[in-house]
């Protein structure tokens, strides 16, 4: 038995146009071997989610399994400062992964109906072009960079034109973005053209 081949979502896309950063899966972190410094979300089936944090190594208390959780926030300082931060312990069943999956599709969003979910687990996150995705400044984009996803990154600006007339966006590394909090030190930011920017 052959498998039909999968078609290519971008074979009507533009040469000069960059393929989109891949969609992110949400997939549970007893599936995960490596969860130091992974994004995560946690949260309860039915119940809600919770972003914006960092995972540790896995623990095991008397045979449960448990991820200790931080802020993105807390979790830069304690790398880049070298200070000891507190970790809340969330069982293993409660937290999930954030990983790049290239074989995911946009669902279509024409109407409300079609923008529904399950709550059994978060739903997949599915990058929005910068031009498309509102208000940018704060917000974790992607810039992709002849072909490379460079991720971890902050808008620090909303849509503006830049010195040679294009549309850009000013952005940082996410560690700088946080820095900006702690020390109150403006990070140092890149200039980058909007086409090639996708908000996460």
């Amino acid at each position: 038995m052959t498998r039909e081949p999968m078609p290519d979502p971008f074979a009507d896309q533009p040469d000069w146009a960059p393929r989109p950063p891949r969609p992110l899966a949400l997939v549970p972190a007893a599936a995960e071997a490596e969860l130091r410094g992974r994004r995560v979300l946690i949260g309860l089936p039915g119940t809600g989610w919770r972003g914006d944090l960092r995972g540790d190594e896995k623990v095991v208390q008397r045979s449960r399994t448990y991820v200790p959780v931080l802020p993105e926030q807390e979790w830069y300082r304690a790398e880049s400062e070298g200070v000891e931060v507190f970790a809340p312990l969330v069982p293993a069943d409660r937290v999930w992964v954030e990983r790049p999956d290239e074989r995911l599709t946009a669902p279509p969003r024409d109407d409300v109906l079609s923008r529904l979910v399950s709550l059994d687990a978060p739903a997949a996150r599915f990058p929005v072009p910068a031009v498309d995705a509102g208000p940018l400044a704060g917000r974790r984009i992607v810039h992709m960079d002849d072909g490379t996803e460079r991720r971890d990154l902050r808008a620090v600006t909303e849509l503006h034109t830049g010195a040679d007339g294009d549309i850009c966006v000013r952005a940082s590394t996410e560690l700088a973005w946080y820095r900006w909090v702690w020390t109150g030190q403006p990070p140092e930011t890149i200039e980058l053209p909007v086409h090639l920017v996708w908000a996460e």
